[in-house]
C-alpha cells in the first residue's frame, strides 16, 4: 500500500486506532496526557524565560516526539556514538528545544535540566543549547538551521546507509539495519533544496529514510495558505514515496504511534508522515506566526499552565511520574546495544577481513596504506598540456576504485567533471537496472544545492567512513553555497570539484564565467579553495586535501577547461604552502614578484619573460591563499618581498583580496563575454605581451617615486577592454 491514513478525523475528532500492537503499547492515558502537559509547560517556561526561541513546535509536536525517543527509534543515551543507531536529524532546526527536552528526558547525561535552561540565556557563551542544532554536541547528528539542508542531509545519511549495507551485510549477519528519520515543517518542504532531495531519494527508492512532517501550516508570517497551497502528500506521492497521512497529532498518542509502526514496515520506497498538529497547542495563540518564534508573553505562560493543570506561579515543574516513564530507556538502550555487539562479533569470527575494513572506516581512518604511491610522479604525468579537470581525473581513477570510503558523483557532468571511475557501479535503486546500492557513483541530477547537503549528510553518517566527492562547473557552486558553508562549519570532509573556472569556458559566456565566486569561497572560514596550475599542482591539491590536517575541512578545486602545460618549476610537495616560487627561484634580490593562480601562471611566467622595465623577475603560483596565510611570517616574505620589491598579482577572477598580498593586479573586473577561450583572454588584456606593457608602465611609475606603493594604493592594471 503507498498512501495510508492513521486516525482518520471523525466530526471534527480523530478517533484511537485499533491495532492491537500499536495500542498496547499505550501504557495510561492519563499518565501520556501528564507527559504532554509537562513538556508543553516547559516549552512556555524556557522560551519565556529569556524572552525568546520558539515554543510552538514544541507545544504542537509533543507526542510526536514521546513516540520518536520513547518507542519507535533505535538508540542508546549512554552511547551517543554507537554506529548502528537509528539517526535523527531535525532539519525544521528552529524547533531544536523539541530535540533537547527529549535528548534531556530520554537520558543523555549531558542533556541536564539546566543545560537545556541555557536555551536562549544571554549569559552563557558556548552552550550546548544553541538556538539551533549544532553537530558537536550529544545526540545531535547535523548543524541545522538553514531551513530545507536537514532534509537533504538525512537523504545523505539514508545513502551512506544502504551503501555501507550493501556492501559488508551478509545473508545471515546484517550489521547495519537502522533508520534514519528525519522531522520537519512547512518551511523545510517549501525551501527548494529539500524539494531536491526529495525528489532524489524518492527515485533512489531509500526506504530506510522517514520523514515526518510536522504540519501546523504556520510559518514566521502566519498562516502558510498566503503563500502555500499545494498537496503536500499527493505531491510526495507522485516523487515515489509511500505516504501516511496522520490527523490530530497533537494528541492521538496511538495514531503517531501506529503511523510510525507503518513507516518502518514498509519497503521499496522511502515513507512521509504527514502529520497534522496545532502549533502552540493549548495557548490562545495557537494557529498563528507569533506562536512560532517568539516566547508568549507572561499572562500567556499562565493561562497555558492553568489551562494544562499546573500552578501559574511554578517554573520548570517536572512531576516525578515523567521521569519514570521515560526511565527504561536507558537500559532498552543498552541491550539493544549489547545485541548488536554480539552480532558484529559474530561477524568478525566469520568474516574477518569485511570486519576489520569496517571497523576502520567507523574509527574513521580510511586507509592505512601509503596511498601517495597510487600517483603518478611528475615524470609520468602526461607532459603535453591538458586541462587541470583532467588531470584531477587522474587521482579520482587512481583512488576511487581501490578506496571504498570514495563515493563520486555529479550533478548532471560524471564524465565533463572527470569523475567517473573504471569498473563504476552506480548507486541506484535495486532492480532499476541502473545500478545497485554497493554503487559509488552517484548521479544526483541538476540538484548542486541538493548534491552537497546530501554530501554532507553522507560525509557526517559516520564521520571519516565516507568521503564524497561532487562536481559540477564552478559557477553552480553559486547554487551550492549554502551548503558548502554548512560543510565548512560542521568541519566535515568533501571534495568538491569545480571545473570550467574562468573565462576559459569560453562560448557558454558570461553566465557561466565564475568572476567573483572565488571571493566568496576565500573568505569562508575552514575551506580550502585550491586553484592548481598545472597536472603536478593537481597532485599536490589532493594530497592536501587527504592529510590528515585537513580531516575536518571541505575542499573545492577549481579547475581549468582549457589545457595548460606541465610547469619545470611546479612541485605538488609544495601546494601545502599555499604559495611557492615557480619561476625565478634562484634570483635572491628580486625586483618584481608575480603572483598568479591556475591557468594564469603559465601566462605570468611568459609575461615575466617578456618584460622591459625590470629583469630580476619571480613568479609565484599560489593555488591557495588560505594554506599561505597560515605559514609563518618568515616564509610569506621570503617568497613575495613584498617590502623590499613590487608585487603584482595576475588572475582572471575579481581583484578582490589581492590587497593583502600585492600591490597590483591584472584582474577581471566586469562580466565576461561569449567568444573562444583564447579570444576572452586577448579581449580582456590577458595576453602576455599586453600585460608585460601594463606591469612595465606601472612599475616605471614607482620607480620614478624610488619607494613601493603604500596602503590605500592598490592598482588594477586592467581597467576595460583592449581595443583591438
Amino acid at each position: 500500500m503507498t498512501t495510508v491514513a492513521v486516525g482518520q478525523p471523525v466530526n471534527g475528532h480523530s478517533h484511537l486506532v485499533k491495532d492491537a500492537a500499536t495500542t498496547s503499547k499505550i501504557t495510561s492515558p492519563g499518565e501520556e496526557q501528564l507527559v504532554l502537559n509537562t513538556i508543553r509547560c516547559l516549552a512556555a517556561d524556557l522560551c519565556q524565560q529569556y524572552k525568546g526561541g520558539h515554543p510552538g513546535t514544541v507545544m504542537g509536536a509533543a507526542a510526536i516526539g514521546i513516540a520518536l525517543w520513547r518507542y519507535e527509534m533505535k538508540y542508546n543515551p549512554a552511547n551517543p556514538e554507537w554506529f548502528n543507531r537509528d539517526r535523527f536529524i531535525l532539519s525544521a532546526g528552529h524547533a531544536c528545544l523539541f530535540q533537547y527536552l527529549f535528548l534531556h528526558f530520554s537520558g543523555y547525561e549531558a542533556w541536564t535540566l539546566d543545560q537545556v535552561k541555557n536555551y536562549h540565556s544571554p549569559k552563557t557563551y558556548g552552550s550546548m543549547a544553541a538556538g539551533h542544532p549544532e553537530i558537536e554536541y550529544p545526540g545531535i547528528e547535523v548543524t541545522t538551521g538553514p531551513l530545507g539542508q536537514g532534509i537533504s542531509n538525512a537523504v545523505g545519511m539514508a545513502i551512506a546507509s544502504k551503501n555501507l549495507a550493501a556492501i559488508y551485510n551478509k545473508d545471515d549477519i546484517k550489521p547495519i539495519d537502522n533508520k534514519i528519520w528525519c522531522f520537519t515543517g512547512d518551511g523545510c518542504i517549501q525551501e527548494g533544496v529539500g524539494q531536491e532531495s526529495i525528489s532524489l531519494a524518492g527515485h533512489l527508492g531509500l526506504d530506510n529514510l522517514i520523514l515526518v512532517y510536522d504540519n501546523n501550516s504556520v510559518t514566521v508570517d502566519g498562516r502558510i495558505d498566503n503563500c502555500f497551497t499545494e498537496d503536500t502528500s499527493a505531491k510526495l506521492l507522485a516523487q515515489g514515496w509511500h505516504v501516511i497521512d496522520v490527523y490530530d497529532g497533537s494528541n492521538d498518542l496511538a495514531a503517531v504511534l501506529e503511523g510510525f509502526d507503518k513507516a518502518k514496515r514498509l519497503k521499496g520506497k522511502p515513507i512521509f508522515l504527514n502529520i497534522r498538529t496545532v502549533i502552540g497547542y493549548s495557548s490562545r495563540k495557537a494557529n498563528t506566526g507569533p506562536a512560532h518564534g517568539q516566547a508568549l508573553g507572561d499572562d500567556e505562560v499562565a493561562y497555558v499552565k492553568t489551562q494544562l493543570g499546573f500552578k501559574p506561579e511554578d517554573r520548570f515543574v517536572i512531576p516525578p511520574k515523567v521521569y519514570e516513564y521515560f526511565s527504561g530507556i536507558k537500559d532498552k538502550g543498552a541491550k539493544v546495544e549489547q545485541q548488536w555487539n554480539e552480532t558484529f562479533s559474530q561477524y568478525r569470527r566469520k568474516y574477518p577481513a569485511e570486519h576489520e575494513e569496517l571497523s576502520r572506516r567507523i574509527s574513521g581512518e580510511w586507509t592505512t596504506e601509503d596511498w601517495q604511491h597510487s600517483l603518478p610522479s611528475k615524470a609520468d604525468l602526461p607532459q603535453a598540456a591538458q586541462p587541470t579537470r583532467k588531470s584531477s581525473g587522474i587521482v579520482v581513477q587512481a583512488l576511487a576504485p581501490k578506496y571504498k570510503t570514495f563515493v563520486a558523483g555529479s550533478a548532471d557532468l560524471l564524465e565533463s567533471t572527470f569523475v567517473n571511475f573504471k569498473g563504476q557501479v552506480e548507486f541506484q535503486k535495486p532492480g532499476s537496472g541502473l545500478g545497485d546500492y554497493s554503487g559509488r557513483q552517484i548521479r544526483y541530477g541538476i540538484r548542486e544545492f541538493g548534491m552537497v547537503g546530501i554530501g554532507n549528510g553522507i560525509a557526517a553518517y559516520q564521520k571519516g567512513a565516507f568521503i564524497p566527492i561532487m562536481s559540477t562547473f564552478f559557477m553552480f557552486w553559486i547554487y551550492a553555497a549554502p551548503a558548502a558553508r554548512m560543510a565548512a562549519l560542521q568541519q566535515l570532509r568533501f571534495i568538491g570539484i569545480a571545473t570550467h573556472d574562468s573565462i576559459g569556458i569560453g562560448e557558454d559566456g558570461p553566465t557561466h564565467q565564475p568572476v567573483a565566486l572565488a571571493s566568496f569561497y576565500r573568505a569562508l572560514p575552514n575551506i580550502n579553495l585550491i586553484r592548481p596550475a598545472d597536472a603536478e599542482e593537481c597532485m599536490g591539491m589532493w594530497t592536501l586535501a587527504l592529510d590528515e590536517q585537513s580531516k575536518n575541512t571541505p575542499s573545492i578545486f577549481t579547475l581549468s577547461r582549457q589545457p595548460v602545460p606541465l610547469l619545470p618549476g611546479s612541485d605538488r610537495n609544495k601546494v601545502q604552502s599555499g604559495a611557492y616560487i615557480v619561476h625565478g627561484a634562484d634570483i635572491e634580490e628580486p625586483e618584481l614578484t608575480i603572483i598568479a593562480t591556475g591557468a594564469e601562471v603559465y601566462r605570468a611566467i611568459d609575461t615575466a619573460e617578456k618584460l622591459k622595465s625590470l629583469k630580476k623577475i619571480r613568479v609565484v603560483s599560489m593555488p591557495s591563499q588560505r594554506h599561505f596565510d597560515l605559514q609563518s611570517i618568515e616564509y610569506r616574505e621570503s617568497v613575495l618581498r613584498p617590502s623590499s620589491n613590487l608585487v603584482v598579482a595576475i588572475e582572471a577572477w575579481a581583484s578582490y583580496g589581492w590587497a593583502k598580498y600585492a600591490h597590483a593586479s591584472l584582474s577581471m573586473h566586469t562580466f565576461g563575454h561569449s567568444a573562444p577561450q583564447q579570444q576572452l583572454y586577448d579581449h580582456f588584456g590577458f595576453e602576455p605581451s599586453n600585460m608585460a606593457s601594463k606591469i612595465d608602465a606601472w612599475a616605471n611609475k614607482w620607480i620614478s617615486k624610488g619607494r613601493l606603493p603604500g596602503l590605500g594604493e592598490f592598482e588594477e592594471l586592467l581597467l576595460g577592454y583592449v581595443q583591438h
